[in-house]
């Protein structure tokens, strides 16, 4: 299959979706919502929306009513990165070409339009209209499920321990390294697979299964995330280049060297493939997601 193609078909459902959803810049709070519209319709691939539609696709079930749990996963995807990039945590100017929230509308309004959609996200997860496509108890199951891989259990956690570590370069151990990016990058990655599972009625093998997938994908997305901050230019990335080392952040090159950070990239890709193995032709989008990851450029 040709994954950009589907990523452009699945992404545009995606887009759809949000402009569907997400509140219009109107009345009072017009300038909160645009700020929030500004970030959350900046570009971007919906990888995690994706990953939780092709999820419930394996399963062969209709992703078309999962559009506001895969919605909602872009929304706090989103927060975190207007978040992550105010001055007092990586103190980012671009984000995808574009200025960072808090640079085209000022720091408080960056952290209420974070705010606003993380809040927003949770309105779409527990949408009664849902459970006319899943039952009550999974819906429930959903909401548990991603607010566990944002907290501090998860992302938020992850942020925790990175900015801890800054400065510490190549004293953070790899086990370390390993139990940030779990958190940071890999919890929301495996929740938005699992929520597809769940809404496409996976078995307790199959949710297994789809859950190992989910972890080898978030793996690898963070592995290349930081082979691309050395190896990108600002261009292709979309923000700046090197800024990792500039900071001193706990990545993978900087313990280990780009040739064996390649080479972890590569077998989790096919660990995340091993755990299709049980799966037909209909997890061949999730197949071709994880290949993607390692091949991408930004």
């Amino acid at each position: 299959m040709n994954i950009k193609q589907y990523l452009r078909e699945m992404g545009a459902l995606v887009d759809a979706g949000l402009e569907q959803y997400m509140l219009r810049p109107e009345g009072a709070l017009a300038g909160h919502i645009e700020a929030m519209r500004y970030s959350l319709f900046a570009g971007g691939k919906r990888v995690r929306p994706v990953l939780c539609l092709a999820a419930a696709s394996a399963l062969k079930a209709d992703p078309q009513p999962l559009l506001p749990l895969a919605c909602a996963l872009e929304c706090i995807h989103t927060y975190s990165l207007i978040h992550d990039d105010l001055p007092a945590m990586d103190n980012d100017d671009l984000r995808r070409g574009m200025p960072t929230s808090h640079k085209k509308f000022g720091e408080a309004a960056a952290i209420l339009a974070g705010d606003g959609l993380l809040s927003y996200a949770f309105e779409l997860l527990s949408r009664p209209e849902t459970a006319s496509s899943l039952p009550p108890a999974e819906q429930l199951r959903i909401i548990h499920l991603v607010a566990r891989a944002i907290g501090p259990q998860g992302m938020v956690g992850g942020q925790v321990l990175d900015m801890e570590a800054e400065g510490a370069g190549e004293k953070v151990t790899l086990e370390q390294l390993r139990r940030i990016h779990r958190r940071k990058t890999g919890a929301l990655i495996t929740a938005s697979v699992q929520t597809g599972a769940i809404a496409g009625r996976a078995t307790a093998e199959q949710f297994a299964a789809l859950t190992a997938y989910g972890e080898q994908v978030g793996l690898a997305f963070q592995i290349v995330d930081d082979l691309l901050n050395v190896t990108g230019t600002p261009e292709t990335l979309g923000k700046a280049a090197g800024s990792d080392a500039a900071r001193g952040k706990a990545t993978y090159p900087a313990l280990l060297g780009l040739e064996e950070t390649r080479r972890l990239t590569q077998e989790a890709v096919e660990a995340a493939e091993q755990a299709l193995t049980g799966f037909a032709e209909s997890a061949d989008p999730l197949r071709h997601l994880a290949r993607y990851i390692i091949a991408r450029n930004n």
